[in-house]
């Protein structure tokens, strides 16, 4: 899986799944910085209920 990829396919369903998640939180550690960034912008987005956790269709 890639980061960038999941990004866009996140903001354009506005779903992310619980196993995308999952995978976001296990790889962390592996991030450059621009997908840290990234992913605190998905954080933010599920914050503000821009973006729901739940099954994409």
């Amino acid at each position: 899986m890639n980061l960038g990829i999941l990004f866009l396919e996140t903001l354009s369903s506005g779903v992310i799944t619980p196993e995308e998640m999952d995978w976001v939180a296990n790889h962390q550690r592996d991030f450059s910085r621009i997908e840290e960034a990234t992913a605190l912008k998905l954080g933010r987005l599920l914050d503000r209920g821009l973006i729901q956790l739940g099954c994409r269709i």
